[in-house]
């Protein structure tokens, strides 16, 4: 994981939220904004993942909803 993508996910304390999804999400956000090739573009794209860990709904802009677990 690159450093800015960790230091986002920590001072947004979002790194539990991040982990809680499925290992395909976590590889297809940190491809997605890898592959920006310029800033403003790997900025706007760590922003949408920020915004869409905190509100837990939405994955690359569709609806998500997390498997529930056994105990629930």
């Amino acid at each position: 994981m690159p450093s800015f993508v960790m230091d986002a996910l920590l001072e947004n304390k979002l790194l539990e939220a991040y982990r809680q999804r499925p290992a395909y999400q976590q590889n297809d956000y940190l491809g997605w904004i890898s592959r920006a090739k310029l800033e403003p573009t790997r900025q706007r794209r760590l922003s949408q993942m920020l915004d869409e860990l905190a509100r837990g709904d939405r994955y690359m802009k569709m609806a998500y909803r997390p498997k529930r677990s056994p105990a629930e």
